[in-house]
C-alpha cells in the first residue's frame, strides 16, 4: 500500500471543474468498495474499474493508494473540527468530543480503525494519518486549551499535548480495542475527568 507512484509533489485533491465529474466518481468508488472490504483489501484496480476510469487517470491526483483513501476520508467523512457557538474551551471540547464519537460509531470510524491498523505495517499509511488528520485534529485543540490558558479558564501549566493525549487517546483506544462501548456518555465522563484536573479552581 506504500507504493509510490510519480512526483510526490504532485498537485493533490480536487481538480479542475473538467475533471471534476471523474474525480467524485472514483471517490464514489472507493467509497462504495470499503463498505463491503477492508482499506487492506481495495485495490486501485478495482477503483479504476468501478469508476470507469482507467488507472493513469487515479495516478494522476494520487500517488499512492493510502492519499487516496486520506482524500475520502478528509472530504467527506472528517467534517469540521469548530465547534458553533461554543463559548468556552469545556464547550468546544465536549462539543468536539460529542461529534467525534458519533463519528467513530459509523463508517467513519470503521475507515479510521482500518488506517490505523494498516499503518502498522506501511509507514506511508501512517504517515499520511499523522500529516492529513491528526495533526490537524491537534492543533485545534492545542489552540482551544491554550486560549483557555490564556483567559484564566484552565490553569497555566496545563500541558496542551497530555491534556489531548488523556481525552482522545482514551476514545481511540476503544475505538481499536473494542473492549468497552465508546459512547456519549463515556466521552461526557472522560471529558469530566480530565478537566477537573486544569480547569482554574
Amino acid at each position: 500500500m506504500g507504493e509510490i507512484v510519480g512526483d510526490e509533489k504532485r498537485r493533490r485533491g480536487r481538480p479542475s471543474s473538467a475533471n471534476a465529474i471523474s474525480h467524485e466518481q472514483i471517490l464514489d468508488a472507493v467509497q462504495e468498495i470499503l463498505q463491503e472490504k477492508s482499506v487492506r483489501d481495495l485495490t486501485i484496480e478495482e477503483v479504476a474499474r468501478r469508476a470507469g476510469v482507467g488507472k493513469p487517470t487515479i495516478y494522476k491526483w494520487w500517488p499512492s493508494k493510502a492519499a487516496l483513501v486520506l482524500d475520502l476520508f478528509e472530504e467527506r467523512m472528517v467534517g469540521t473540527l469548530a465547534v458553533p457557538h461554543a463559548a468556552t474551551a469545556e464547550e468546544a471540547i465536549r462539543g468536539q468530543v460529542a461529534e467525534l464519537i458519533r463519528l467513530l460509531n459509523g463508517f467513519f470510524g470503521k475507515v479510521a480503525r482500518e488506517l490505523i491498523a494498516e499503518g502498522q505495517s506501511d509507514p506511508d499509511v501512517l504517515r499520511e494519518y499523522r500529516e492529513r488528520y491528526l495533526s490537524k485534529r491537534r492543533a485545534f485543540t492545542y489552540g482551544v486549551i491554550e486560549r483557555a490558558k490564556a483567559s484564566g479558564e484552565f490553569r497555566s501549566d496545563a500541558d496542551p499535548g497530555i491534556v489531548t493525549d488523556m481525552i482522545y487517546g482514551t476514545i481511540y483506544y476503544r475505538l481499536l480495542i473494542q473492549h468497552e462501548p465508546l459512547d456519549a456518555a463515556f466521552g461526557s465522563k472522560i471529558v469530566d475527568d480530565v478537566l477537573v484536573t486544569i480547569k482554574q479552581q
